[in-house]
């Protein structure tokens, strides 16, 4: 599986498109959103646009990479037989899908910092040094919900079709999420509907650290409700696709 692992993080490295909308996309929009902003709170939070942004395109950048790069390669290598292979070796199913999980995972990693550095450096954002650390680790570790997604769509939808599907739920989870603007400005009932989505619960994990407290913990059952249930239905579609294969 650690082999595995290490030759998904080198092809995903290699391939420059996925890079630029995973690694460098997410900071460019960061600042065009975020760029003319003051340091005036956002109605309704205590949080100004910068410190917002900071997070929610930290969580875009990781959902980028982990949801439509996962789901788009899974669905090729089905095409072109790479999962039939790795069927035919000693590695198990749960040892795939931990596999392209945790690679997706850690190719999210350079786009996280990169936001946080260039709100830092050009927005001037101030943190303590433990809440930095805090929101580096709790925007990774949540990226493990969208990774699972990812898998799942990828055995969900074939080649020709996945992309329109991962890009339609990545845009609607995004939106309603609170990526794109905060959750205060938009009508009632968008925030009944983002109060249970993962991607809502996903950046408030960041919001809340710079708030300087805990996560809130309807939150994070949320995230590990998701997780239990993508990581699941993941496991059943390799598990599906392997009897028809």
């Amino acid at each position: 599986m650690t082999t595995l692992i290490k030759l998904e993080i080198v092809r995903a490295l290699r391939n420059k498109k996925f890079l630029f909308f995973s690694v460098i996309y997410p900071p460019m929009l960061y600042l065009i959103i975020a760029g003319g902003a003051d340091s005036k709170p956002i109605p309704g939070m205590s949080l100004n646009m910068p410190l917002y942004f900071m997070v929610a395109m930290a969580a875009f950048g990781a959902m980028t990479a982990v949801l439509i790069g996962n789901s788009e390669a899974i669905a090729k290598e089905r095409e072109k037989g790479w999962v039939r292979q790795l069927r035919l070796t000693a590695l198990p199913g749960r040892g795939y899908v931990a596999a392209k999980m945790g690679s997706a995972a850690t190719v999210s990693l350079p786009s996280i910092v990169l936001v946080m550095l260039v709100a830092a450096v050009v927005k001037g954002v101030r943190l303590e040094a433990w809440q930095w650390i805090a929101i580096l680790v709790a925007t990774w570790l949540g990226s493990f919900v969208f990774a699972a997604l990812g898998v799942a769509i990828g055995y969900l939808a074939s080649g020709d079709a996945v992309r329109p599907i991962a890009m339609m739920i990545y845009f609607v989870l995004a939106f309603l999420g609170g990526l794109w603007m905060p959750l205060t400005i938009l009508p009632q009932w968008v925030q009944n509907i983002a109060e249970w989505l993962p991607t809502h619960a996903y950046a408030a994990l960041g919001t809340a650290i710079e708030g300087g407290h805990a996560p809130d913990a309807k939150d994070l059952a949320i995230l590990v409700g998701y997780l239990l249930v993508f990581v699941g239905g993941a496991g059943w579609l390799y598990r599906k696709d392997t009897r028809t294969a």
